[in-house]
């Protein structure tokens, strides 16, 4: 999807995106700390009935995915509301490269007895479509953390499914912008608002776009219960930092490219992995299906 419903490229949609269309009201939600409202419009408590503020910041990401978001108070808390819609004695599919804090709470599940886990190379597209008709959960990440390798998303989001199986994608590290995982068929896209989204290095977040609407409600019931709700100057702020993610990502990308080629050719740097290089493993699938080839360098 480059271009939003409205007509608009996403790069302009987002400069609106997520503002009131009220005569006399402030052009941009504003933060608004508030744990109670006043009876009578939809709110009464903040950590159930949500705040403009928030969902300010869930109209921004949805209107991107063309989804339905929910935002939350860091990536890790987004990745734990996924894991918590698993039955007991699910099977989680994990890739063989992915990110340590996700790595990490489904080991601490699985050391429990709730779950069990499964690690599959994220380039062996054969052994995923064949977990996707036997797990519970199928956990993605492209391109992957720290190794950047671009999965076939397409191929394996296409494949028959177990009933009921969650296939996530952690769409962290290509944002929005470069890569739609819901397009290609995934039940989840989570991100931490962290990184790309927010910019800046001045908040926590996180959020979970899906387009099953019975999915929604339940994540939204688990960010509840759980508290995992995000701060109202967070979200406020990661609503600033979405505005300018099309220009900091254009220049980001334009500048990681460059630094990847001068690394390729130093002779003290014995190997890159970048996906926008040739000599990158999963480089023909990041042309196949990425818009941009990423901001992060491994060497």
């Amino acid at each position: 999807m480059e271009q939003h419903p409205s007509g608009l490229k996403l790069a302009s949609w987002l400069v609106a995106a997520g503002r009131t269309v009220d005569p006399g009201a402030p052009l941009n939600v504003p933060p608004i700390p508030a744990s109670n409202f006043i009876l009578g419009q939809g709110r009464s408590y903040a950590r159930g009935d949500s705040t403009p503020t928030w969902e300010a910041l869930e109209e921004v990401i949805g209107g991107l995915e063309a989804g339905k978001a929910v935002a939350f108070a860091s990536g890790m808390a987004a990745v734990a509301a996924i894991f918590d819609q698993l039955p007991s004695g699910a099977r989680v599919v994990l890739p063989d490269d992915c990110y340590q804090g996700v790595v990490g709470l489904a080991m601490a599940g699985a050391a429990r007895g709730r779950w069990s886990v499964q690690r599959i190379a994220l380039t062996d597209t054969a052994a995923w479509q064949q977990a996707c008709t036997e797990a519970d959960l199928i956990w993605l990440e492209s391109p992957s953390n720290p190794l950047l390798t671009v999965a076939d998303l397409d191929v394996i989001c296409a494949a028959p499914r177990k009933p009921g199986a969650i296939v996530a994608v952690d769409n962290t590290f290509a944002t929005p912008l470069n890569q739609q995982p819901l397009e290609l068929g995934a039940t989840v896209s989570v991100q931490s608002a962290t990184k790309f989204i927010g910019g800046h290095s001045d908040l926590l977040a996180g959020v979970i776009t899906t387009r099953d609407e019975a999915l929604w409600q339940h994540i939204h019931q688990t960010r509840t219960l759980a508290g995992a709700i995000p701060g109202t100057l967070e979200a406020f702020l990661a609503v600033r930092g979405a505005r300018t993610l099309a220009l900091r990502l254009e220049r980001a990308q334009y500048n990681a490219m460059i630094l990847a080629q001068r690394l390729a050719e130093h002779p003290l740097v014995t190997c890159v992995r970048y996906p926008g290089l040739p000599s990158h493993p999963t480089h023909a699938t990041a042309k196949r299906l990425l818009k941009g080839f990423g901001t992060i360098i491994s060497f």
